[in-house]
């Protein structure tokens, strides 16, 4: 499978970072993306950097997984020994982290803990799919640590599920929320995609109204991409499904807006909805605001005070490396600060907090009080935001105060 990593610039074999990054650890807060890249069945329209067991190759395999990402995270405390942080988040995304033993995603969060230590109320999440968890796997889940639940729902309408290539039953997803809220988890998440080929606004509709009968703490609500190299795209590309359209994915966000926001879910990003503020995914909003985290995991990205770097995207290069006693990091890129501005301008203008005006150069401080006339931002001095025109033409924004 060839690599859509970026160039950078080479990485040291021993993971050892620029002063400017280590010195940025105190400043705010810190995170670990684990990144597990196993999934059952490769889904059509994902891009992600996963593997089924037949792709994986010789040497790699499921149950060894976690210590290689026990290796890494030990090889982190080496690389950042000078700096005493302790994690605020912890998110295992995939893939399916949940394909993985619970025990091992416990043992897995029990080395962060021990090498780093968790903030008194981490917030500490896994992903899932419906048909991989169950109450007994879930109890084992939340007495290991784990806060935070995210269902990969999708859709809640069989034809739709069909042609992403999502093979759990809808109707299961009712009983998934109810045995998480059961083990005690803090917060449940769901995951729903709108704009797949022949999805109509009934469809859509249907979706809707089954995640918001789960009572859901937090919602993701993402239009489709038919990004290339996917079985989506050849299909589509053969002309046997339609390209998704924009005019129908910006009625369906609309949509998706007015349904979630009457039920008590408010948006605090573009494509993410919250029952109150305890509820937003704090990790995330590390991310978008610019912090520091550690990717651990063949392809996972890290960032630390504008240096960013990524792992060997392969899980058996990745295990060779860390058998080497290596850093898995492939390459890296320091940025310079007006790369840093215009990814803080991308990032923060889609969070309902806002971006401070002050980051704007003059031209984009112009082009702001045009924007605020079209109505396409609000009529503040202290924050840009966005309204929900300016959420559906997210894009064009952007590129106006930046051009």
């Amino acid at each position: 499978m060839p690599s859509a990593l970026p160039e950078g610039d080479p990485a040291p074999t021993d993971g050892s970072l620029p002063e400017q990054a280590l010195a940025a650890l105190g400043e705010g807060p810190f995170g670990f993306y684990v990144h597990v890249p196993f999934c059952r069945v490769r889904c059509g329209y994902c891009d992600f950097n996963t593997y089924t067991a037949e792709e994986l190759g010789p040497g790699v395999s499921r149950s060894s997984y976690v210590d290689q990402a026990i290796q890494e995270v030990r090889l982190a405390r080496r690389v950042l020994d000078a700096a005493e942080r302790p994690v605020d988040t912890v998110f295992l995304g995939g893939g399916t982290p949940t394909l993985l033993p619970a025990a091992d995603l416990g043992r897995l969060l029990r080395a962060i803990d021990d090498e780093f230590g968790l903030v008194p109320g981490a917030e500490v999440t896994t992903e899932a799919n419906p048909d991989s968890v169950d109450l007994a796997y879930l109890t084992e889940l939340r007495e290991a640590g784990y806060t935070r639940v995210s269902f990969g729902v999708q859709s809640a309408v069989p034809k739709v599920l069909a042609v992403l290539d999502r093979t759990h039953d809808p109707l299961r997803v009712p009983g998934v929320v109810e045995a998480a809220r059961a083990a005690g988890f803090d917060q449940v998440s769901l995951d729903l995609i709108y704009g797949t080929p022949g999805e109509s606004t009934e469809d859509w509709e249907t979706t809707l109204e089954a995640a918001l009968a789960c009572a859901p703490d937090h919602v993701s609500a993402y239009s489709l991409i038919v990004e290339d190299g996917t079985a989506l795209a050849r299909r589509v590309r053969r002309g046997e499904l339609p390209m998704p359209d924009e005019d129908d994915l910006a009625d369906k966000y609309v949509q998706a807006d007015e349904r979630l926001t009457a039920a008590g879910l408010g948006w605090y990003e573009v494509s993410n909805w919250a029952r109150d503020d305890a509820a937003r995914c704090r990790h995330n909003l590390g991310y978008w605001a610019g912090a520091g985290w550690w990717g651990v995991g063949p392809g996972a990205h890290s960032h630390l005070g504008g240096v960013r770097w990524w792992n060997v995207k392969h899980p058996a290069a990745y295990a060779g490396r860390l058998a080497a006693g290596e850093s898995p990091a492939h390459a890296r890129e320091v940025l310079d600060e007006d790369t840093r501005r215009v990814e803080r301008v991308l990032l923060e203008l889609r969070l309902r907090s806002g971006l401070d005006p002050a980051v704007l150069d003059d031209d984009g401080r112009r082009a702001l009080a045009g924007l605020v006339a079209e109505g396409l931002a609000e009529d503040r001095t202290d924050r840009v935001v966005l309204t929900l025109r300016g959420r559906l033409l997210a894009d064009g924004v952007v590129h106006r105060l930046l051009r």
